[in-house]
C-alpha cells in the first residue's frame, strides 16, 4: 500500500466518523456556518435535524469515495459518474434540504 492510498483510505475513514457523529445529532460545532451564526439566527433552525441531514450527506459521500477507492482505476463505465456528479446532487441536496425541513416554523 502506498502512502497516497493509506492517505485516501484515512480520509474515508475520517468521513465515515464525522457522519456517524452529525447523524447522532451531535457535532454542530463541525457545520461551517452554523457554529459562526448568532444565537437568534441558530434559533431558526432544528439543530438535530440539521446535524442529521448533513450527516447522511456526508455518509453518502463517504459510500461514494469508498466505492471509488475499491475499484481503484477499474471503475466500471457505469459507476463513473458517482465521484464528481453524485457527489454535486448530495451537496445540492443537502443544501437544499438544510434551508427547508431543518428550520424550524
Amino acid at each position: 500500500m502506498s502512502g497516497s492510498t493509506c492517505l485516501e483510505w484515512a480520509v474515508v475513514i475520517l468521513f465515515a466518523v464525522l457522519s456517524i457523529v452529525l447523524l447522532m445529532g451531535k457535532g454542530s460545532f463541525l457545520l461551517a456556518g452554523y457554529n459562526t451564526a448568532s444565537k437568534k439566527e441558530k434559533s431558526k433552525y432544528n439543530e438535530k435535524r440539521l446535524c442529521r441531514v448533513v450527516g447522511g450527506g456526508l455518509g453518502i459521500i463517504t459510500i461514494f469515495l469508498a466505492v471509488d477507492k475499491i475499484y481503484e482505476s477499474n471503475l466500471p463505465f457505469y459507476l463513473q459518474w458517482i465521484n464528481p456528479r453524485g457527489s454535486l446532487v448530495v451537496i445540492a441536496a443537502i443544501l437544499i434540504l438544510g434551508n427547508t425541513i431543518c428550520k424550524k416554523k
